[in-house]
């Protein structure tokens, strides 16, 4: 009898064993629509596979990976963001792959799609643009926008919401991509312009195309595969790049010392697999492949980066510039846009009624307060050289959460830096409220 139980324990450690070897886990900052997919194919395809999926924002998968790396558990890390990427590769976190599959390009637009040095590799590109709800459009009587610049206008005020570049790693890029695009000054005036138009500053990124979607507000500015998904699902909605956008791919790496790299490059040979690539066709994914061939099975007037070149040729983007200064770039909207947005609102409200008076009445006393008031409510507290440098960067540890969230940040090089921004914002958008208010007066 002892020998039976000895034997029974024997084989439950071999299967519990065996289980454990076969199982892979990605850290991935991709919603569930897009992992069960691959999740659910990849299984089938491997039976006696396991794939967890540990879903975590882009910022908090970088935490999570350098945090475990002692004694790593995951084998995959899976996002948008390029520059996430090379943090952990800096870190020396990741392990070199270079795939088998034929049939993938160097480049997308003029970003490659792999990783130079073999540590990350691209299985779809991204660009960033605008998605409006047509009904809601109509409604309320407003033009269909081109370009980032229309979305400064009146008429957009109260129609508009993005997600916190904090929060999330494609909207970080897209504001990096604007700031490259536009240039450090230009950039910022046109971000600053465009919230101060605002009706939220969502907290995930996937709360714009669901805002778009149900009508609690009419334009969104996101990462092209929630417009394109959005129309998949048949809601009423329609997708645009403007002139200044970039392409870049999304990626998956194998994690360093990863308990089952086996079955991580498995994973990223699938990405790159004919049916994987087609998988990004479904009308819940709709992210653009990195093999020019699956296009072929795409739906009407779906997008073509191989074919249409206009797509992200005005910005060439520097993975290594958004990565230097990321957090700052994050802090700076934030204190700037997400945790003073009704003194950015009202100052904009005020800007926008002064020069519709304008336009019907000249006067250059109140044309000079006008042009003040909107110096005002751009004016950086920092200049991009400053934003650049190695040092201040070290600064910025992470992203706050909350606005209130600066007190536990007492005492640090951070929050004082922070707390000046504040300072000096508030500081502008009261005076630029004030100014604009006394050209409607003198009206």
């Amino acid at each position: 009898m002892k020998k039976i139980i000895t034997a029974l324990i024997a084989v439950l450690f071999a299967t519990n064993v065996y289980a454990a070897a076969d199982k892979l886990t990605i850290v991935t900052s991709f919603p569930k629509d897009l992992t069960e997919k691959f999740k659910t194919a990849f299984e089938k395809k491997n039976p006696g596979v396991k794939v967890e999926i540990l879903g975590k924002s882009t910022n908090a998968g970088i935490k999570y990976v350098q945090e475990i790396k002692a004694n790593n558990s995951a084998d995959l890390f899976w996002a948008s963001a390029p520059d996430a990427f090379e943090v952990l590769k800096g870190d020396k976190l990741l392990t070199k792959y270079t795939s088998s599959i034929k049939g993938i390009p160097a480049k997308v637009g003029s970003y490659p799609i792999n990783d130079p040095d073999g540590y990350y590799t691209g299985f779809a590109a991204a660009g960033y643009g605008i998605m409006w709800n047509t009904r809601y459009m109509k409604a309320n009587k407003l033009p269909e926008p081109k370009q980032w610049n229309d979305l400064t206008k009146s008429v957009y005020y109260g129609h508009t919401g993005m997600s916190s570049p904090s929060r999330s790693g494609t909207t970080h890029l897209t504001v990096e991509t604007i700031l490259q695009g536009e240039g450090w000054n230009k950039g910022w005036a046109e971000i600053i312009n465009m919230s101060g138009n605002f009706k939220t500053v969502t907290a995930k990124s996937f709360g714009v195309p669901d805002g778009v979607n149900s009508g609690d507000f009419g334009i969104g500015i996101v990462i092209d595969f929630f417009g394109l998904s959005s129309i998949g699902g048949g809601f009423p909605v329609e997708f645009i790049y403007p002139k200044v956008t970039t392409l870049v791919p999304a990626n998956i790496g194998v994690i360093k010392n990863a308990p089952n790299e086996k079955y991580a490059k498995l994973f990223v040979d699938f990405l790159l697999s004919t049916q994987g690539q087609e998988i990004l066709l479904d009308p819940k994914i709709r992210r653009l492949p990195v093999n020019p061939e699956t296009y072929a099975k795409a739906p009407k007037d779906f997008p073509n980066p191989f074919k249409d070149s206009s797509i992200g040729a005005a910005v060439k983007f520097d993975v290594n510039l958004s990565k230097k200064r990321y957090n700052v770039v994050n802090s700076l909207y934030d204190v700037m846009v997400t945790y003073r947005l009704k003194d950015l609102q009202q100052a904009t409200a005020a800007i926008h009624k002064a020069e519709t008076a304008l336009s019907k009445k000249n006067n250059a006393k109140a044309k000079q307060l006008v042009s003040e008031a909107r110096a005002l409510l751009v004016k950086l507290p920092i200049t991009e050289a400053q934003a650049g440098d190695a040092a201040f960067n070290k600064i910025f540890k992470k992203s706050r959460k909350k606005a209130k969230d600066l007190e536990a940040y007492a005492g640090t090089r951070q929050a004082e830096v922070e707390a000046d921004w504040d300072k000096q914002v508030v500081d502008n958008y009261s005076k630029a409220k004030q100014k604009a208010e006394q050209a409607l007066k003198l009206l």
